[in-house]
């Protein structure tokens, strides 16, 4: 074959697997992933994995779909790509992981001033001192937290509610000293309710594991990790990235 002909094949071929559109999954997550009142997909995930496929020079096409149903989609190759996944053993055996983009984090917010007044250093001295935390319900708060709660010393201090505006309001009402959640989360609650400058960060230690882009192992290719971990190294490197975390996370 002339080997013009064979150059213009690959480059062909390769217009054509960067033109194809990669099948992406979302799940309702606030503020990570989520519907607008113009219903366009927005939050930090969607912020971010937009602005590193764009740099990467790749499009994509959005499906909401329930969480298990997304892993298997990602396992069997009916979907490609999904967003604001952890890494794990099991997961890496049918999938591909880009570098971490951005951490997911849980810190204790407190009342604003009253940080100084909430004398712990670590997470398990909440067993013997006067203090009560709010959590909720079926949020996870790293492996420390799971191992504290079977104690009835630690599980005595914690107050479990169904969402973070039940926590707001026994924080305000003095039934708990702080409550536990991401800051994403509470940058997105107090905006929202128009609460900036309520609430601050206490410095203790609570839970941080990073959050990957995943790939499916049958349906993509190292090459578009390796594409995609370049974009990431390159909008972290130029400040972009954490800019757009600044905006999410920092409160007002």
């Amino acid at each position: 074959m002339n080997k013009f002909l064979v150059l213009f094949f690959c480059l062909t071929l390769n217009f054509t697997s960067q033109a194809k559109s990669l099948q992406v999954g979302w799940e309702l997550w606030f503020p990570y992933q989520y519907r607008n009142a113009q219903q366009e997909l927005i939050g930090l995930d969607f912020e971010i994995f937009n602005t590193v496929f764009k740099k990467a020079g790749y499009t994509t096409e959005f499906t909401e779909l329930p969480w298990k149903r997304h892993l298997h989609y990602i396992k069997t190759g009916v979907m490609d790509v999904a967003m604001g996944a952890s890494k794990s053993e099991e997961r890496e055996r049918y999938a591909n992981f880009s570098q971490a983009y951005r951490q997911e984090t849980v810190k204790l917010y407190v009342r604003n001033g009253k940080a100084k007044d909430i004398k712990l250093s670590k997470l398990s001295e909440l067993a013997s001192s006067k203090y009560m935390f709010g959590i909720e319900s079926g949020y996870y708060y790293g492996d420390e937290y799971q191992e504290l709660m079977k104690t009835p010393e630690f599980r005595e201090h914690i107050i479990e509610v169904v969402d973070i505006e039940e926590n707001v309001t026994l924080l305000l009402e003095g039934h708990i000293d702080g409550f536990l959640v991401s800051p994403e989360t509470i940058k997105a609650f107090s905006k929202k309710y128009k609460m900036n400058g309520e609430f601050e960060q206490h410095p203790i230690s609570i839970y941080q594991a990073d959050i990957h882009i995943m790939f499916s192992k049958l349906s993509t290719d190292p090459i578009m990790v390796k594409a995609i971990d370049d974009a990431i190294s390159e909008l972290t490197q130029s400040g972009e990235l954490t800019k757009i975390l600044n905006k999410w996370t920092v409160l007002n």
